[in-house]
């Protein structure tokens, strides 16, 4: 046979690779030898590695996954994020397990998104408050019942009356109007007649002289002639 022959995995190598296919179901690994956990745990999730770690119990497995969660700090906040802890660590020179950091910078980024959040709900119902405000203006003030009129109590036959009332007032009004305008045009044209036409031309009407009843000598009464004048026709 030509070529080379391909390596059978071990019974070792497949239990390594049954457990990293089925990591989610994986728990307490207090018994497991630590250079195993070098090969399992790399591809654990975030939440498979919590898991693990916080299942476990009598035995501490930073050895083996302090620098997975330093891998895991780096690539949820970044490089710098990452300098800036490992820097004050230095000077204060103190080690804490990057899983705890990471724990608390996770805490405080969300107590921060929190406030964000409740900032923004708040501004957003203020800003809908203020647009009801503008379209209806509310009261809780109830109607006195005094002031209510029943059906039967007349008020329609007062708005009936009422109304009416204002329908004579409007045409009186515009009776009024008519008249006044027919006397002002009429006014207007006699001015234009007497500025065209020449005053000798207009003749004025005489006023005929009013002859009263008691004026007129009484048919009952006769005057006597004067004595000078029967004489005369004598």
């Amino acid at each position: 046979m030509s070529g080379k022959s391909k390596k059978i995995p071990t019974l070792l190598e497949l239990c390594v690779l049954k457990a990293i296919d089925n990591l989610r179901y994986i728990g307490d690994v207090g018994e497991v030898d630590i250079h195993l956990l070098q090969d399992i745990l790399p591809h654990c999730t975030i939440d498979q590695l919590m898991h693990i770690e916080n299942s476990t119990e009598g035995r501490d497995l930073s050895s083996v996954t302090n620098a997975l969660w330093k891998r895991f700090y780096e690539k949820q906040f970044g490089t710098e994020s990452l300098n800036k802890v490992a820097q004050e660590m230095k000077e204060r020179r103190v080690v804490v397990k990057w899983k705890r950091i990471y724990e608390a910078e996770t805490k405080r980024r969300e107590k921060l998104q929190k406030k964000a959040g409740e900032r923004l709900k708040a501004r957003y119902q203020a800003a809908l408050a203020e647009k009801s405000s503008r379209k209806t203006q509310f009261t809780n003030k109830a109607p006195d019942s005094s002031k209510k009129r029943s059906f039967w109590s007349g008020s329609s036959s007062c708005n009936v009356s009422h109304l009416k009332s204002n329908i004579m007032k409007k045409a009186k009004i515009e009776s009024v109007n008519s008249i006044e305008a027919k006397n002002k045009a009429a006014m207007r044209k006699l001015e234009l007649q007497r500025r065209t036409i020449p005053p000798q031309s207009i003749s004025r009407p005489t006023r005929p002289s009013t002859v009263y009843k008691e004026d007129l000598p009484s048919s009952s009464k006769t005057t006597k002639p004067s004595g000078r004048i029967s004489g005369a026709k004598r």
